[in-house]
């Protein structure tokens, strides 16, 4: 099994967040990905997979084994950082309903590790529709925290202050004829759609049919991941992958 320090590249993360409002909500985007509520002292994750290499490995198809560990290790840079009392885990936490059963026990002491003195709130999602086994944390469906909303997949219908994932948001722009495509956060100012927090996890362009339903044509912002920092786009600047 590999170790947790050894040979997986990590870095540490500062505590630094560009802060925007939802319904009323002063939220941090952190550029791990993660979602830091400083009023309520809590970090928001979306999209985590782990044993997604297992799952797909039960159908003969190989991926890295050691995406757990690794997701697992940037985890607990960002606990690490940020110190909340309370996580919330924003479904698809597992790659599928067993996943937390096939969790190699190494992994499983970590993740219990970093669950010690503080709230830990599993939302399920459309990969892990049931409560992890074995495992600390109360779980629901979705959970509503002052005027924000926390749920797996977004609602096309849901009042302003949603905290949603599910659709792994991707944006891409074009400078000096070069394109680049990165993870990132989608917002209108109503809503707010985490990237997947996972390291073995794809992207949904922004500009895709399927966030038709969430914002309207480019009446959005993205904020891009990039290494110790954010970078902020409205929908007018982004560009599809075709």
């Amino acid at each position: 099994m590999r170790p947790f320090t050894a040979e997986i590249e990590t870095r540490r993360f500062a505590p630094v967040c560009h802060d925007i409002a939802i319904a009323g909500e002063l939220v941090g985007l952190h550029d791990s990905g993660a979602l830091w509520w400083p009023d309520e002292n809590t970090l928001i994750v979306s999209d985590l997979h782990f044993e997604k290499a297992s799952s797909y490995a039960r159908r003969g198809v190989m991926l890295p084994p050691y995406d757990t560990a690794a997701t697992l290790e940037k985890l607990a840079e960002v606990i690490d950082a940020f110190q909340p009392s309370r996580v919330v885990a924003l479904g698809d936490s597992f790659h599928d309903a067993d996943g937390s059963d096939r969790l190699p026990a190494a992994y499983r002491a970590m993740l219990t590790t970093l669950q010690l003195g503080r709230e830990w709130v599993w939302i399920t999602g459309n990969h892990d529709p049931v409560a992890p086994v074995l495992l600390c944390g109360e779980t629901h469906a979705e959970i509503a925290i002052g005027n924000l909303v926390f749920r797996h997949e977004p609602d096309a219908n849901a009042a302003p202050g949603e905290i949603s994932g599910h659709l792994h948001p991707c944006a891409r722009i074009r400078r000096y004829g070069r394109s680049v495509r990165r993870p990132c956060f989608a917002t209108d100012g109503n809503r707010l759609v985490l990237p997947a927090f996972g390291v073995l996890t794809g992207g949904l362009n922004v500009l895709d049919a399927a966030w038709q339903p969430y914002f309207q044509a480019r009446e959005f912002s993205v904020f891009m991941l990039g290494e110790g920092r954010l970078y902020p786009f409205t929908g007018s600047r982004l560009v599809g992958d075709q």
